[in-house]
């Protein structure tokens, strides 16, 4: 028989760095871990040329999403929560497309592809919480 020791806490919210290769439960963890990523990607984008412009793309919408997400955490209402979440959702989908761009052309020296699958479910995830909230 185990002991409750055994059970995993239901509050604490596991990380990356806590738990190597499992993605957290919460998503605002996940769009705040998302979000070190774009960063980490921005500054690596070469800023000669269209570079500059589109790093700072992906650095605004991609630290967006978690920022909507914790603004929709905190709404009073419903529609408010939607709102906002459709707001992320939004940034999702453009972050998606920064992403493509730079696969497209830096991706032998930006690698994004994973990235680019996280976005990806950020999106499915948004979409399922909105049309919850209808």
């Amino acid at each position: 028989m185990e002991s409750k020791s055994q059970l995993p806490n239901p509050n604490e919210i596991p990380t990356p760095h806590s738990q190597p290769g499992r993605k957290p439960y919460d998503l605002r963890e996940r769009t705040f871990e998302f979000a070190i990523r774009m960063l980490h990607i921005s500054a690596t984008i070469p800023k000669e040329g269209a570079g500059r412009l589109i790093a700072d793309q992906l650095s605004r919408s991609g630290t967006s999403i978690g920022a909507n997400v914790e603004e929709a955490d905190g709404a009073f209402t419903r529609a408010d929560k939607r709102k906002t979440l459709v707001v992320a959702r939004k940034e999702v989908r453009e972050v998606r497309y920064w992403l493509r761009l730079i696969d497209r052309v830096w991706g032998n020296k930006v690698p994004v592809r994973e990235d680019l699958g996280e976005a990806t479910q950020l999106l499915y995830i948004l979409s399922s919480i909105i049309d919850k909230l209808q």
